[in-house]
């Protein structure tokens, strides 16, 4: 088995993420399985940046720990992430800026001094770190020069040759200069599967145009920016309009108002633009009008870190609202999942015509994998219950029915009219305020929920059938669980894991089900108080174990597994069985 892990430290504006991107690409289309995890700077202009890539001939669960390869473009890359070496592992430096100590071995690069001879500017270090590191793993040139083409084409043939030149300098610069550590090499080999690569947030775009969306309303804010530019590029093409609206609360109710008007509508945010958006979700919830929000969450509270990771928007996300206005929340465990659970997203919205958000995280949405190509047969589309013309002879928008889901008009319908109010109504849409009313339009709102509560598919179980040991996880955390418990087998402990992808409704039979199987249950997430921990208590009472990060960072899957063997040596424990049997 190859499995390796790159990781390009250096300044924002010096390239790191470009080159660590071209880098990518050229492992995915030697049909290696890779998977990223990139920091970059919240400033306008310097900071520091890190992208990493770890690539494998099987399976890549996680971002991995330590660094087979680090390359530093400058000091105070080596100072952030020299300890994250692997102690035998390989070092790439510029002497010009310092000299390393460590039991790495080190291996001098003159990467601006090449650049300088090469390109005539300091500007193209990143492209001959690239040549470097291309020819430590065995990448083929030519693949290679297809990357810079792809990269720097549209600036002009000048612009590409330079850039291949700088490549070409440092490729031939390894021959010239050989290193002593035996690394892998990543020759191009032939697969059966025919894969993809992209990152959450371009898989979830894509899912979104193909679950039928046609109208997107949005407002930048890192990390979800990128799904606004691939919409504003993309979803023109398939009939759809897009419209960069001056703040996040004119995008919400832009997005509810083309749902009103019959289009599948989106938007994509942050925790911040979320606090914005809650009004106008309470004003879907009471209108009953399907929508579905993206929250690809940052570290919070307030402007908090915007461009580090943490899954801390979940309490926004499931109780963000004045007065009880249900909504749907789902979170997606990996990159693949992002591309089909968002046609879910919109199949629930329009199934049960509420609003859908869909949680993922900064390492999720610019997280880059691979996966087999898609099949979008896989989710057959859902569009909403329209009015029959027995219904519109004296149409009732919000008629009570068995499961809370009435016939919605689009504008237009013959005796179709009716007011989407925010104000509570009788089943007509005219304002209503009497306590019966309320009480029943309330009901009525609130059995929907309830209905999708059995909803399958939303749960999955990875890790040993029967186990003392269980760990629940949500959203981006899936892999390095499953890497995590996988470790644990190893090492002779088996643990059930169990990654919970709808957290409002929460599927509670698949959850009961598994808490009644294991003695001890790790709740795993990214947040300081244990968000996802406090909720499966209140509702199952049962005594969890919260097992938090709050960094700014992902899991490592050593870090999971050192919780466990603390869980199955006993200095942590906490009675399941006798809890569960008294809820």
């Amino acid at each position: 088995m190859k499995d390796i892990l790159v990781r390009i430290g250096g300044e924002g504006g010096e390239g790191v993420i470009s080159c660590g991107e071209m880098l990518t690409t050229a492992l995915a289309r030697s049909s290696y399985e890779v998977y990223t995890f990139r920091t970059y700077p919240a400033e306008i202009k310097g900071g520091p940046a890190m992208f990493q890539v770890r690539a494998s001939d099987e399976s890549v669960l996680s971002q991995g720990q330590a660094a087979d390869i680090l390359i530093t473009f400058n000091e105070e890359a080596f100072q952030l992430h020299g300890k994250s070496i692997h102690p035998d592992g390989l070092l790439v430096y510029d002497p010009a800026h310092y000299k390393p100590e460590g039991t790495f071995e080190g291996y001098a690069v003159p990467l601006d001094e090449i650049t300088l001879k090469v390109v005539k500017t300091k500007f193209g270090k990143n492209v001959v770190a690239l040549g470097v590191c291309a020819r430590i793993l065995g990448l083929s040139i030519g693949l290679l020069e297809e990357m810079v083409r792809d990269r720097f084409g549209k600036k002009g043939e000048n612009v590409v040759n330079k850039n291949i030149e700088a490549l070409k300098a440092g490729y031939d610069y390894v021959d010239q200069h050989p290193f002593h550590k035996d690394i892998p090499k990543f020759e191009a080999i032939q697969s059966p599967i025919k894969r993809i690569v992209m990152s959450g947030n371009e898989a979830l775009s894509i899912g979104a145009i193909s679950a039928g969306c046609r109208y997107y309303g949005g407002y930048p804010i890192t990390p979800a920016s990128d799904i606004l530019e691939f919409m504003e590029k993309d979803l023109p093409k398939f009939g759809g309009a897009v419209v960069q609206t001056e703040d996040e609360i004119s995008a919400i109710a832009s997005v509810v108002g083309a749902s009103y008007a019959g289009k599948k509508a989106m938007s994509a945010t942050s925790g911040p633009g979320l606090a914005l958006m809650v009004e106008i979700l309470g004003l879907a919830a009471m209108s009953e009008i399907p929508i579905v929000i993206v929250d690809a969450q940052r570290g919070g509270p307030s402007t908090g870190l915007p461009t580090k990771n943490e899954q801390s928007d979940l309490n926004l996300a499931v109780y963000g609202a004045h007065g009880d206005a249900p909504r749907i929340v789902l979170a997606p465990g990996d990159v693949e999942e992002c591309l089909y659970t968002i046609v879910q997203a919109f199949n629930l919205a329009e199934k049960y015509q509420t609003p859908v958000l869909f949680l993922t995280d900064q390492s999720l949405a610019h997280r880059t994998q691979t996966f087999p190509w898609p099949d979008f047969a896989r989710v057959p589309i859902v569009n909403r219950l329209l009015p029959t013309e027995a219904d519109l002879k004296e149409y009732k928008r919000f008629a009570m029915t068995a499961n809370g889901v009435s016939p919605m008009a689009l504008p237009g319908m013959e005796g179709g009219c009716y007011a989407a109010t925010g104000l509570e109504h009788s089943e007509r849409g005219s304002p209503n305020f009497t306590p019966q009313m309320h009480t029943q339009m309330s009901a009525k709102r609130a059995k929907k929920l309830q209905a999708c509560s059995h909803e399958k598919g939303f749960t999955a179980r990875f890790g040993a059938e029967k186990a003392k040991i269980g760990i629940i996880g949500w959203g981006s955390t899936q892999g390095v669980i499953r890497e995590g418990v996988e470790l644990a087998a190893k090492a002779g402990i088996s643990v059930a894991h169990l990654q919970v992808k709808m957290i409002s409704p929460l599927p509670e039979a698949d959850i009961r089900e598994f808490l009644a199987c294991v003695e001890q249950v790790i709740v795993a997430e990214i947040n300081y108080g244990g968000q996802f921990n406090q909720m499966l208590r209140g509702r199952f009472l049962v005594p969890t174990l919260s097992f938090t990060k709050c960094e700014g960072l992902p899991f490592y899957a050593e870090e999971i597994l050192a919780k466990i063997k603390a869980v199955a040596a006993g200095s942590e424990k906490a009675a399941v069985g006798v809890a569960l049997a008294r809820s």
